[in-house]
């Protein structure tokens, strides 16, 4: 049978807004028995609760600051002593930095809190679910981890952001894999790697060549799809997988070249004006604070 949303209990991170509210609303639509929202604005977390609430599915809220290990493990010990074991995880949290070349970028402000955020979180959120989930049989589980064309492709004035998304999407991969190989296939993970997407968090970005800025709920649709589908990995738009094998044959410097002539991909963030995220840096920890 096809897997379905009907009846599951989902967890979305970035849930108050953006493209997470996005996929909450999905689940919303799909009947799913329950629903959990974390975020780190509680406004906006109690907002959407409330716009998702009385249709028949559950919601349940938590304000976690994901980029810290503390929160994640109190928030999903809290899930698992309550008996929600997520049948649908949707990594989903994430910010960005840009329009800086790497050299003017600040280490606490930029770089730590954009690979806590984007690369870190997800795998401590996998890690302290996915053994509940491997053995909630027989239900089949899903896990959904959103990261970026930026993860496929050098860009420059991202390098950072890029970084985090190619360190999300070999370990979401690799991830499937073992659990394809120990046997485990009921857990199926789809990472999903689209370009921009107009969320306001690329805002003033310009799409490469061919490549449209998507509006979010087409983003959401087709992440929902292959993740419905078991589909390991989704690109798009296309020409993301097309700019991805003309990088596998080219040489590299005939490659910048195409990237930077052709595709516009290395001008695509020069006038970048974005908000930031799904999730707000947290301040710069002093030490001593380190979870």
């Amino acid at each position: 049978m096809a897997f379905t949303v009907a009846n599951a209990r989902v967890l979305v991170t970035g849930g108050a807004s953006g493209m997470g509210r996005l996929y909450a609303q999905r689940a919303v639509q799909e009947q799913a028995a329950s629903v959990t929202l974390w975020d780190i604005d509680a406004l906006t977390l109690d907002a959407t609760a409330s716009a998702l609430s009385g249709h028949g599915t559950v919601i349940h809220t938590r304000v976690v600051d994901v980029s810290r290990l503390a929160d994640v493990r109190d928030a999903a010990t809290h899930e698992l002593d309550e008996g929600r074991v997520p049948d649908v995880l949707i990594n989903n949290a994430g910010i960005v930095r840009g329009n800086e070349y790497f050299w003017n970028t600040d280490s606490e402000r930029d770089t730590e809190p954009t690979m806590r955020i984007n690369a870190i979180a997800p795998m401590h959120i996998t890690r302290e679910f996915l053994p509940a989930m491997i053995t909630d049989a027989p239900r089949e589980k899903r896990i959904l981890n959103v990261a970026s064309a930026a993860g496929t492709l050098a860009n420059p004035r991202m390098s950072v952001y890029a970084a985090s998304k190619w360190a999300l999407i070999g370990w979401s991969d690799s991830v499937r894999l073992e659990l394809e190989r120990s046997g485990n296939a009921h857990v199926r993970i789809t990472t999903f790697c689209p370009s921009y997407v107009a969320t306001g968090m690329f805002e003033g970005a310009r799409g490469p060549l061919m490549t449209p800025v998507l509006p979010p709920d087409i983003a959401v649709a087709r992440a929902w799809q292959a993740m419905l589908a078991g589909k390991p990995m989704r690109r798009t738009p296309w020409t993301v997988g097309l700019a991805s094998a003309l990088k596998g044959v080219l040489p590299q410097r005939a490659w910048d070249v195409v990237a930077d002539r052709v595709f516009s991909v290395y001008s695509s963030m020069e006038n970048f004006t974005g908000h930031g995220g799904t999730q707000r840096a947290p301040e710069p920890m002093r030490e001593g604070e380190r979870s």
